[in-house]
């Protein structure tokens, strides 16, 4: 049976008929047959998803805010309701092992949950002018929306986007990676059960060159919201140019985890493993850099192998695994001929980066040390298992090497002085900092880049403005 695509809330064939295979990453083998969009279907939900936002009162846009919330909480109730379907989706689809799966559906659900809540607690102001009158500030939606989301956290990405977005008005266009269509398809699915209306909801899988560029590019379009690489990034900004679509980006990461020698060295190298190894490594927030302050170097690099060396890698179903296989065969390729071109230009390859026997796209967590910052496997952005350790000296050295990347999205700091804490947050050029701990994003914070990481913030009551246009309206008191 094939996945049909979402068109108006409704589940359709693609309008060329066309279908492609997914893969399960676990086994290497077809999982599910999955409608192929094309332009044509682009153009179709846009022009529906335009229709419905300007038609008339009855239209998503002119609910009140506060029905649209109550929508939004059942549509958490409907997610941890089908926690199992979803969750198993997820560890099949994209190779996440279950016990984050399930983790993942639950978060997801309280991203719906906070966006339900703040739906009507958005709104605007009265300024007071010189003018005799009344002025006033209204927060309205932009409109159709298209949401590209990328294969390593499909289900979550998916949902940072059309909570805040549905919680505005808007109608929602997702278009999900073509490795990993499943958990998009039955988000739809969940949206329409819950009470948003049929012809706000739109959901497209296909290849991004194809249907990505015609929703980015077409002129009904009212906002662009994307997360990916750094390069498709860019090339929408330029695509979106012409129609001057608002767009927002969270873009690539080379995200460094600074250890200074004061900081709980045991604790730091037990947990620092999962913040580069979780989701093997395919994490835009990966602290794939290490930094580690000379006097505590040796000791960190001994605790973090060996704690690299107990990650569990297995099948993402089996509750026990910790680890799952990269998404594909080229994804994992990638990773090995980055620890090729690491030991090549000078790096020691101490641990991990063996393929297992059998089937699937597996890859054993790698760490590599001795790391300068001028390496590329310290400069370039692998997506993948792989760890580098570098050493530092100074404060300043760790500032220095931690801002010196073209990048700069997460970050995690080690140290056990709260005011070096303090000093040093201030001077790290990244929008998302955690200070004796790895986790990255709470989905009451914003989250976002710096740099080449990205443009605009997700999450967080600002992700409500991301989704609305300000329009002053003045009242005068004169005849």
């Amino acid at each position: 049976m094939t996945e049909q695509l979402i068109i108006a809330g409704e589940r359709r064939d693609a309008v060329e008929g066309a279908t492609f295979t997914v893969t399960e990453p676990a086994t290497g083998q077809p999982l599910a047959e999955v409608a192929k969009a094309s332009p044509a279907d682009v153009d179709l939900a846009v022009g529906l998803a335009t229709t419905a936002f300007a038609d008339g009162r009855g239209t998503w846009a002119r609910t009140s805010a506060t029905l649209r919330g109550r929508v939004l909480y059942r549509v958490a109730e409907l997610l941890r309701e089908r926690e199992d379907l979803i969750a198993t989706a997820e560890a099949r689809g994209a190779g996440h092992p279950i016990g984050d799966a399930r983790w993942e559906v639950g978060a997801a659900a309280g991203t719906f949950e906070y966006y339900a809540g703040a739906a009507n607690k958005h709104f605007g102001s009265v300024v007071p002018v010189q003018d005799a009158g009344l002025d006033v500030v209204l927060r309205e939606p932009v409109g159709p929306v298209g949401l590209i989301v990328p294969w390593n956290f499909p289900l979550l990405i998916a949902c940072w986007k059309l909570a805040p977005a549905l919680a505005c008005g808007n109608p929602v266009i997702l278009k999900p990676a073509s490795l990993t269509p499943l958990t998009a398809l039955l988000l739809g699915d969940v949206l329409v059960d819950a009470g948003v209306p049929a012809d706000q909801v739109y959901v497209l899988p296909g290849p991004g060159g194809v249907i990505g560029d015609a929703l980015v590019s077409d002129h009904r379009t009212a906002k662009i919201s994307f997360t990916g690489e750094t390069a498709t990034g860019a090339s929408i900004l330029k695509a979106s140019a012409d129609h001057i679509a608002r767009v927002s980006l969270e873009l690539g990461g080379k995200s460094a985890s600074i250890v200074f020698a004061d900081a709980d060295i045991a604790k730091a190298a037990t947990d620092a493993p999962m913040s580069v190894f979780g989701n093997a490594g395919q994490d835009c927030c990966a602290r794939s850099r290490i930094l580690v302050q000379r006097p505590a170097y040796d000791e960190f690099v001994e605790a973090f192998v060996a704690a690299t060396k107990a990650i569990v890698v297995g099948d993402p179903l089996d509750a026990a695994t910790e680890m799952g296989p990269m998404v594909s065969a080229g994804q994992r390729q990638t990773s090995l001929d980055y620890l090729e071109i690491g030991t090549g230009e000078g790096a020691r390859h101490v641990s991990g980066g063996e393929v297992p026997d059998g089937p699937g796209f597996y890859l054993h967590p790698a760490v590599v040390v001795d790391v300068d910052n001028s390496m590329r496997i310290a400069r370039e952005e692998i997506f993948g298992p792989v760890a580098s350790i570098l050493p530092f000296d100074t404060e300043e050295d760790a500032i220095r090497i931690s801002n010196d990347s073209d990048y700069g999205l997460s970050g995690s700091l080690w140290t056990g002085s709260a005011t070096k804490a303090i000093r040093v947050a201030k001077s790290l050029r990244t929008g998302t900092l955690s200070v004796n701990t790895n986790r990255s994003v709470r989905f009451e914070a914003p989250f976002g880049g710096y740099k080449k990481s990205g443009l605009g913030r997700e999450l967080g009551m600002g992700a409500m403005d991301a989704y609305t246009e300000v329009k002053n309206v003045f009242f005068s008191e004169e005849d």
